[in-house]
């Protein structure tokens, strides 16, 4: 595999455009802008005015954010906006957390059963809706949240502290916003326990069905609001067990 720098020379010189002939899985990350400029390191010292290259390492590797006065020349020269840098930066300070094991958040929203907490379902839907792909950032939601609201209603750091658990209480218009954020009822992220078990056993079928292990579910007569939550369970539990049974044959 040739350096990922040189991948827009070959992408050039073949005459086919990058994204089909070098195709990538989710949005890019700082390292991506890069070298999708086709610069190496070592050269964005020069672009930045600085003796090293140790700014633009230390913010790729998601230890230390760019300072402000980076962000312009970064982003002129690497051909994208300022806000795409902003954005490229924090999908790499994301992927940091997600290699560490995200040791800030907290161990509840990892086990089973429905979320009780706002932590526990904002990580849920994170966890389990974007299969194969990057998740968004805590910008990226709080990006969408304040446009679905019409106004600033929340910061990506007030985001991360709703994530991590450091705030428990949001309100109306950020859960609201949260809510078509995700694709969820708006119920979800109320304090309503059936609506929390309805959506974990929905998503759990989608991931199931996403692996292969549930074919497609076929009903009459159903509401907007779907499948109850305990047919979802038992859905959710022959799948299971259909899977140790045949485990290399859908079902």
């Amino acid at each position: 595999m040739p350096d990922q720098e040189k991948l827009p020379g070959l992408a050039r010189v073949l005459r086919q455009d990058l994204d089909e002939l070098f195709p990538r899985d989710g949005l890019p990350d700082l390292t991506d802008l890069r070298c999708d400029a086709g610069l190496y390191r070592y050269e964005t010292s020069k672009v930045i005015g600085t003796k090293s290259d140790g700014p633009v390492a230390g913010a790729e590797r998601g230890q230390r954010r760019l300072k402000d006065r980076y962000i312009a020349p970064l982003a002129a020269a690497y051909g994208v906006t300022e806000d795409q840098l902003k954005r490229a930066q924090e999908r790499s300070f994301s992927a940091r957390q997600e290699e560490v094991g995200q040791q800030e958040a907290p161990t509840a929203s990892t086990a089973e059963g429905p979320p009780r907490t706002l932590s526990e379902k904002i990580t849920l839907i994170l966890a389990r809706s974007y299969p194969g792909q990057k998740a968004p950032t805590d910008g990226e939601i709080a990006e969408t949240v304040n446009a679905h609201a019409g106004s600033h209603v929340i910061s990506a750091e007030g985001v991360k502290r709703l994530r991590t658990g450091a705030e428990e209480e949001a309100t109306p218009v950020v859960r609201q916003g949260l809510a078509h954020t995700f694709g969820v009822s708006p119920l979800y992220f109320e304090p309503d326990e059936a609506v929390a078990r309805q959506v974990y056993e929905g998503l759990r079928l989608m991931s199931a069905a996403k692996q292969g292990k549930v074919g497609r579910v076929r009903a009459r007569g159903l509401g907007s609001e779907g499948l109850p939550a305990n047919v979802l369970s038992i859905l959710n539990d022959l799948a299971t067990e259909l899977d140790k049974a045949a485990p290399d044959e859908n079902a």
